[in-house]
Formats: C-alpha cells, structure tokens, sequence
C-alpha cells in the first residue's frame, strides 16, 4: 500500500512503453487506470486506485493522435485533481502544440499557450517536458515548468557511436537551431555549420533550396543536429545539400522523431549514415521500416527528473558536464 506522498505514475495511450520503463527504473508500479472512448469518439477515463494526498505523475506524450493525447492528459489531471491528489505533475516528453507558440501572420493563434492555459485549468501543478521547440513556451505558464535537455545523451552519443567525431563540424539546417548546434559544438571543441534555406522569388513557384550558408564541410563528418523531424523535408535537402558539398559522412541527430508524413523507404536512400532520434515519441513501428533509424532512451532522464521533483532536489544538476558522461541506452 502505498501513501505518505508517495510517487504515483499514470499514463494514457500515448506511449505506455516509456511510462513503463520509467515506473521501472523509480521501481514503482503504474496506477492501474482505464483510458478509453465510447462510441460518439467521447474519452472515459477510469482510476483503480486511491491517489488521494499523493504526488502523482503523469506521462503523456504529444504524438500521433495529438488531439487525442491531449484530451486524455487534460481528462487524467481533472480526475486526479478531483480524487485529492496533493500535487499533480504533467510529464509531457514531446509537447503539442510547440510549433504554433508566436503570431507570425495575422491572424495566426498561439496554440501552445491555449495548451498551457488547459492544462492549467484542468489542475495541472507542474510541467516536466523534453527540447521544447521554443523556450519562450516556458513563459506561457503561471506554474513551474521543467525543460529537460537531450543533449547530454547526444553529446554521449556522439562521442561513443560516431567513429572520427573529433574531425567533424555540427550542423544546424535553419537558422532557428544555430543557438542548439553551436552550444554543442563548443561542448565538443568542434566547429559549425548553418544552413540557409531559401527559394528564388524572381522565378514564380521556384522550388525551395539549401545552400551553405557558414561553415566549411568537404572531407568532415557532418552532425546534423534539429529539435524534430515531421515530414523529412528540411531532412532530405540538408542531407542533400551536405553531400553535394563533399561531406565525408553525415550523421543526422533529432530530438522528437514524429516522422508523420515522412516515407521511412526514402530515408534509407539519403546519403546519410544514421537518423538518430529520441524515443520521446513511439519509434518501434517506425524502426520496421527505415533500417538507418537509431533510437536512444530518455527514461533515465525523465525517471531522475520525476525522482528530483518527488524530493524537492535540483533538477539542473542533471545537465552539468558529469551528465554527458553518463550511461547511453540505445535501443
């Protein structure tokens, strides 16, 4: 029997496996719980177990059926709330919603701090998320929101899988990542690269184009480093474009592999040598279908970010330099 504000995980449909690698790991079963729909498309929710006066954590992951996702966390945080759990964190690994967080155009809504704003009525106390896509999303919350980084597993992975990395240069495919890509590039002592995309607009319907906008990367691995990888487009012409400028080998690194409208075969025909992305999102069917895909796990991450919060402990103290020397689940 579990009380005395103990650690209580719960999980809706959108990525059990990691909910449960990251129970295992706080050596804490998941609170049993039913999350399913009725006919009419209505989601119900079911709890088997007390959370009252309980930190409860749950884990739900902005991916594939977002809106689905979504309605699931906010029904989960409203019905722990109302069964008088004493705190109630979203551990959100992949946030929906990230890339509509400013009024570009007129007209435009700002999505994720309509998200915020739910998840705040809904009863939500705290926010555990993973590479947000912007940071200024932090600011759309009137509570605490944690912002983990997969960097140190990168930098890791980095070091141990990618042979001759000490001869490489990290490449950012927009300028938006250039901030991302040079942090890792002065934790490496490497060198970076930017890619400018651009279109000709003296030709009417001209197609997009890359070109190399700062860097040098004939005879260099290139680390080709983005936040999320949806539709494999940016992919494609940077890959591209890096071997048309005499890459060695390049090494493609993502945080959020939603991979929706990507066709998987075509990956394989990149001249790249690996995709590697987080399992912030499901990747196993993804895996059957791109043999260059590469997973690595951030449930240590998120499982000592859940512990840290439970007992009141820093959570930046996961991102020193002793982190990057941690261990690398790659799955």
């Amino acid at each position: 029997m579990y009380h005395n504000n103990s650690i209580r995980i719960l999980t809706g449909n959108s990525h059990p496996e990691l909910a449960q690698a990251v129970a295992e790991r706080l050596n804490v079963p998941l609170v049993p719980c039913e999350v399913k729909k009725f006919s009419n498309g209505e989601i119900n929710v079911k709890i088997f177990e007390s959370v009252r006066d309980e930190d409860v954590f749950i884990l739900q992951s902005g991916c594939a059926d977002v809106n689905d996702n979504l309605m699931e966390l906010l029904i989960l945080i409203s019905a722990c709330k109302t069964a008088s759990a004493r705190r109630i964190t979203a551990v959100i690994p992949c946030f929906p919603y990230a890339r509509n967080d400013k009024k570009d155009q007129s007209r435009a809504p700002i999505t994720a701090k309509l998200v915020a704003n739910m998840l705040v009525v809904a009863g939500c106390d705290h926010v555990i998320t993973m590479d947000l896509h912007a940071s200024q999303i932090q600011g759309f919350f009137d509570i605490p929101v944690d912002n983990l980084w997969s960097e140190p597993l990168m930098l890791t992975y980095i070091k141990r899988q990618i042979p001759g990395w000490q001869n490489s240069i990290v490449v950012s495919p927009d300028a938006g990542g250039a901030k991302r890509v040079t942090a890792i590039a002065d934790k490496l002592g490497l060198e970076f690269a930017l890619i400018h995309r651009k279109r000709d607009t003296k030709v009417q319907n001209a197609p997009e184009r890359m070109e190399l906008l700062v860097g040098d990367v004939k005879d260099k691995v290139a680390i080709l480093v983005d936040d999320m990888i949806d539709t494999g487009h940016t992919l494609t012409m940077a890959a591209n474009t890096l071997h048309e400028k005499g890459a060695k080998a390049v090494h493609v690194l993502i945080s959020h592999g939603l991979l929706s409208e990507t066709n998987l075969s075509l990956i394989d025909q990149l001249p790249i040598v690996e995709l590697v992305v987080t399992n912030t999102v499901p990747q196993a069917k993804h895996k059957d279908l791109c043999t260059k895909l590469v997973t690595v796990d951030v449930s240590p991450t998120i499982a000592e970010s859940i512990r840290r919060t439970h007992n009141g402990e820093s959570i930046s103290l996961l991102f020193t330099e002793r982190a990057e020397t941690g261990t690398l689940a790659v799955l």
